[in-house]
């Protein structure tokens, strides 16, 4: 039996995931022609070479969401990805399980909700291009 905090965070989770899934799916119905996107600059207070254009960020957040959606990671990507953001594991092999659990479920929903904002803004953006901005 789970405990209703166990059962609110899941129901959570799904719904920011539904939430994501869903922004994408209206950003692709939105945006005809992605390519209008094109050569367009993100809003991106760094100035180096992680600013892309629309365009590259609107392919991500297709690419993330069909990631999202088919749970299906590659255990070489997901194994490369952790090495780059934790050169040592040490902090981690000595805390809580369930502390090490909420830390994470806490950074997904975090970065859902940033995807979710950033696929609306983009979608806003195209629509403010083509001159049908709200």
């Amino acid at each position: 039996m789970q405990s209703a905090e166990a059962k609110f965070n899941r129901n959570s989770l799904s719904l920011t995931l539904k939430q994501y899934s869903s922004a994408v799916s209206d950003m692709e119905k939105t945006i005809l022609l992605p390519s209008l996107l094109r050569d367009v600059p993100s809003d991106c207070e760094a100035a180096d070479e992680t600013c892309r254009d629309l365009y590259a960020n609107y392919l991500m957040l297709k690419a993330i969401r069909n990631t999202v959606e088919s749970s299906l990671v590659p255990l070489d990507d997901h194994k490369a990805k952790n090495a780059t953001f934790t050169k040592t594991p040490e902090p981690f092999l000595e805390a809580d399980p369930e502390a090490l659990f909420l830390f994470h479920l806490r950074g997904l929903f975090s970065v859902m909700s940033d995807l979710t904002k950033e696929t609306r803004s983009l979608t806003d953006k195209y629509l403010d291009i083509i001159g049908l901005a709200n």
